[in-house]
């Protein structure tokens, strides 16, 4: 039985290696997946940066399928803050993403100007700077040259370069947000010097949103919603419900159109310091196999706040 779940495993870690760079339409990089991505809304649209109203820190790590070798780990760092000239933004991220034997940095710059729109409302315009970082170990393979496998794709790629941009939208009130954001334009190719593949990065839409219903004077209710369009891609459909008890614990449940169900619980330590955990099991054939355990998500975020006498309640989002 060991030795079966070896081979299983070491299949699907090939598989996924395939489907990265084996057809000549393949995506060299997608951008990663989050389930608490109502406390990560920074790294997908620029125009967030800046929107809480004070410096904001957050960090996010999530380890997708666990017990399939070469599964997706994703680790997240954002800082974000409003400046003292009016309505400007910015924020710094960093994204680590590794699936298999390659690795992705995105070290990104965020710049966001906000408008008010009314009494409650704001509007916010958002620009994105990056410089994307690729790793790829083809030596850690076991590539077979009778089946005619390029040589080229043999050589290893050691963090190479290339730069991108996005730009976003974003409106939000104490209670209502919306955002719609591309955090990359450009459709970079890779392996343009193989025979074998050449991969592009496409453009990923989000559109999020959410809402926070008071209940009653213990219990909010906040739904939430998360859609990812990507050419050659099925539609990416986030919804989750999260309850916030006595402004302190958060307990939440989320689905992933015809991918995966999770559950979410929060904790508000202080004003300041929320922590985040998600569960995620697949709905697909993969989450019925025996070396997947599930996706775990653990998210830290921090918020220096300057008058906390002043704040009625830690922003839901």
């Amino acid at each position: 039985m060991g030795k079966q779940k070896f081979m299983m495993t070491k299949y699907f870690t090939l598989l996924l290696f395939i489907v990265l760079v084996g057809s000549q339409s393949a995506l060299a990089q997608q951008d990663a997946q989050y389930t608490q991505y109502m406390y990560n809304t920074v790294s997908v649209n620029p125009a967030y940066a800046g929107s809480r109203g004070h410096m904001s820190i957050g960090g996010l790590y999530r380890s997708q399928w666990v017990g399939l070798e070469g599964a997706p780990v994703t680790q997240t760092f954002n800082i974000h803050t409003p400046l003292s000239i009016r309505g400007v933004g910015v924020g710094v991220s960093f994204v680590n993403d590794v699936i298999g034997p390659t690795s992705e940095q995105n070290i990104d710059l965020d710049l966001s100007y906000t408008i008010p729109t009314g009494y409650e409302g704001k509007l916010s315009f958002g620009f994105k700077a990056s410089a994307h970082l690729l790793d790829i170990r083809f030596s850690e393979l076991t590539v077979d040259n009778t089946q005619g496998m390029d040589g080229t794709l043999q050589m290893d790629i050691d963090n190479r370069f290339s730069p991108n941009f996005g730009a976003g939208v974003y409106y939000h009130t104490d209670r209502f947000y919306a955002g719609l954001s591309i955090p990359r334009l450009l459709e970079t190719e890779h392996f343009q010097e193989s025979t074998l593949s050449v991969a592009r990065e496409q453009m990923n839409w989000y559109f999020i949103t959410g809402y926070v219903w008071d209940l009653n004077p213990f219990l909010k209710f906040k739904p939430a919603l998360l859609t990812k369009m990507v050419q050659g891609a099925p539609l990416q459909v986030d919804a989750s419900a999260n309850f916030l008890f006595n402004e302190k614990f958060i307990l939440g449940a989320a689905y992933r159109w015809d991918a995966a169900v999770s559950g979410m619980f929060g904790f508000q330590v202080s004003d300041q310091l929320l922590i985040g955990v998600a569960y995620d099991r697949e709905t697909t054939a993969l989450g019925g196999t025996t070396f997947n355990d599930g996706s775990f998500e653990v998210v830290l975020r921090y918020d220096f706040i300057r008058a906390i006498g002043n704040l009625k309640s830690p922003r839901f989002f």
